[in-house]
């Protein structure tokens, strides 16, 4: 991976739920990220006159899942575990990145993850080849990026 200069594609990627159960191909995952507050703090014996930053808490952004409807109640099955069990719910996902030669290159874990947010399909009769998709929005509570 040191050698390599070309960035990776952005379509060879898996999602894994809890070390291995996979719920569906998902087309899209956006959101992977996270946030850290920066307080700015000065003492007011500073020679200089500026600011310090200090670190504060960390969070982790909302990450979105799409694919088409499959003959799978998963998803909706897990939201519904959410909503009954709450942080006993509770799963781990990893989404991992793949290169061409269907080698692992990166993984992000994110940790305690909720369902926070299902968007079913919009219908349409007006024919076409369009796909029913489905939209599932996930909460975490920690991330990790693995090499």
């Amino acid at each position: 991976m040191a050698n390599r200069t070309t960035p990776y594609g952005a379509f060879n990627y898996v999602v894994n739920f809890d070390g291995g159960e996979a719920f569906g191909g998902f087309s899209d995952v956006s959101g992977i990220g996270t946030d850290v507050t920066v307080a700015e703090y000065r003492n007011g014996n500073e020679k200089e006159n500026h600011v310090r930053k200090v670190a504060g808490i960390h969070k982790v952004n909302d990450v979105t899942l799409k694919r088409g409807i499959v003959n799978s109640k998963t998803l909706w099955d897990w939201l519904a575990a959410t909503r009954v069990q709450g942080p006993a719910a509770q799963k781990s996902v990893a989404i991992t990145l793949f290169d061409e030669a269907q080698q692992p290159v990166q993984s992000w874990v994110l940790r305690g993850v909720i369902p926070m947010k299902y968007s079913g399909p919009t219908l349409a009769g007006k024919g076409g080849g369009e796909v029913a998709m489905e939209e599932i929005v996930l909460s975490a509570e920690g991330m990790e990026i693995n090499a």
